[in-house]
């Protein structure tokens, strides 16, 4: 019997959750492609190879030298190419393809408890698409960092933040939703680099801005920020910091 043929939905989402687990995790046994594989009609197992296919179009993942799977489909490499450069597309559309699977709202893949009233119409609908792309972006930066930050290695998901290196407030969309746009730093680096105190070069060293030189006689000035300079942040494994986005940094942001 001829096996069923991968639909464009089910590889989609099979992308979408591909971004959100490190690559060592995308095994039969784990619970997210368990519950995903359920939704979509598929086994665990297949779920697995569907996703280590694409992991033979991610450079990074290739200069690696992981290679995935060899025998994926032509429907794989046009599913990589069209949301590869547009992040935000693949989140909400995985995300609309979610809710029709399990027959679910929208509003039901994102917390909105936070906000004292909830809008209706179109509003609500922007809020809703906002937080999903939030929420892929923070998820897609854990992973590819392995809930690490890519500075001081602390490993307490509440103290570590999905930094954007061209701030939020002036990206368009899709670069707000380009995990290449981002680092995974704890509270504090994250101040440090939003407030232009450090930045990273495009062969990811830290730089330390000269301005913290008048606190140099604060031991913990010192620790924490002037001793940083020249250190290689940790790679990620998935999602390498774009040049564009480290130059604007440098250029607009960080204190010279």
């Amino acid at each position: 019997m001829a096996r069923e043929k991968w639909t464009r939905d089910q590889s989609i989402l099979a992308l979408y959750l591909y971004c959100q687990i490190p690559f060592g995790q995308i095994h039969a046994k784990n619970k997210h492609i368990i519950e995903t594989a359920e939704i979509i009609r598929r086994s665990p197992s297949a779920l697995s190879m569907k996703m280590c296919n694409f992991a033979r179009f991610d450079p990074e993942l290739q200069s690696r030298g992981v290679s995935g799977l060899s025998n994926g489909s032509r429907l794989d490499w046009e599913i990589w190419s069209e949301f590869s450069s547009g992040f935000s597309q693949l989140a909400y559309e995985s995300t609309v393809l979610l809710s029709k699977f399990e027959n679910r709202g929208m509003d039901s893949f994102v917390d909105l408890s936070d906000l004292p009233t909830i809008p209706l119409g179109d509003t609500r609908d922007q809020m809703i698409r906002t937080r999903i792309n939030q929420t892929f972006f923070r998820e897609a930066l854990l992973s590819s960092y392995h809930y690490t930050c890519c500075i001081t290695k602390i490993q307490i998901s509440g103290l570590l933040v999905a930094s954007h290196i061209k701030p939020w407030s002036i990206c368009n969309q899709s670069e707000k939703t380009n995990p290449r746009n981002g680092l995974l730093l704890n509270a504090f680096h994250d101040r440090a680099f939003d407030k232009g105190y450090i930045s990273i070069s495009k062969d990811l060293k830290l730089i330390v801005s000269e301005k913290v030189d008048k606190y140099a006689n604060n031991e913990f000035s010192r620790e924490w920020l002037k001793s940083l300079n020249g250190l290689e942040i940790n790679r990620p494994e998935k999602f390498l910091p774009a040049p564009e986005f480290i130059e604007y940094h440098n250029d607009a942001v960080f204190i010279g």
